[in-house]
């Protein structure tokens, strides 16, 4: 097994004229947690759909688990569960129909996908709608589902994208719980949010975004450490100040 779950190295990405990301290196190792952070607009997702392999970088070289995701080897994606923040779930479908093809796709056998589905339907209290349509459900209730066909094959790596929109208190928790847990077990997650005490609590480590460009990648701790007020939210927000970026990110390099 590579020593690095994801290495990303010199990422460019173009829309059209437009470069949203600029030359991007970083990596997590296994048994990491890593936030990825940035406000609106600073590339975080776009990073995460080239590292999954939804998009072809402008430039650069992306590897999960040593392989690339973008090629047509499907090596590198048959670790991956992945969550968007867009959803994208068949809305006709049950939710049992739904983590069945999931699981089918990801070749579990019949016993393997039940035991799967039942683990996380109990984990994330889904009993009560287990046989309605996705169309039918909460934002909510929708999230956990997609969480569900992210986790369905014990993924070894994990990329999430604001992965608590919606959730409530209960299933916010065992989430957080089974990020640490599937971390101590070696997986690697990459983890966008922008609710920064989450982070804080749950992420090793956290990369800072602005403009498409890294300005800051330790740590949580140090991070935290480097503000007077000792939160994440205040380095946060002097980091992605736009007249303060030049300012400021030499002092976390």
């Amino acid at each position: 097994m590579p020593t690095t779950a994801i290495a990303v190295e010199g990422l460019t990405h173009r829309y059209g004229d437009k470069a949203v990301l600029h030359d991007i290196a970083f990596s997590v190792q296994w048994g990491e947690i890593c936030g990825y952070l940035g406000p609106n607009g600073a590339g975080k997702s776009t990073t995460l759909k080239t590292v999954v392999g939804l998009l072809k970088p402008s430039e650069g070289r992306i590897r999960i688990d040593g392989k690339d995701p973008a090629s047509e080897d499907l090596g590198a994606r048959e670790v991956i569960g992945y969550v968007s923040h867009e959803g994208g779930l068949y809305q006709l479908l049950s939710v049992r129909e739904h983590l069945t093809l999931v699981a089918d796709l990801h070749e579990l056998d019949e016993d393997a996908s039940k035991t799967r589905t039942d683990e996380l339907v109990a984990l994330f209290e889904m009993e009560k709608f287990i046989d309605k349509r996705i169309d039918s459900l909460s934002r909510g209730q929708r999230q956990r589902v997609a969480l569900c066909c992210a986790l369905i094959h014990n993924p070894k790596v994990l990329l999430l994208d604001e992965p608590l929109t919606g959730l409530d208190v209960s299933a916010a928790r065992a989430l957080r719980k089974l990020l640490r847990e599937m971390a101590d077990d070696g997986a690697a997650i990459l983890y966008c949010s922008h609710i920064l005490d989450v982070v804080e609590r749950v992420c090793d480590r956290a990369i800072i975004l602005a403009d498409g460009r890294i300005v800051a990648d330790a740590p949580t701790s140090e991070l935290v450490a480097q503000a007077e007020d000792k939160t994440l939210e205040s380095v946060f927000h002097a980091l992605t100040r736009t007249d303060k970026i030049e300012d400021l990110k030499g002092a976390f390099d």
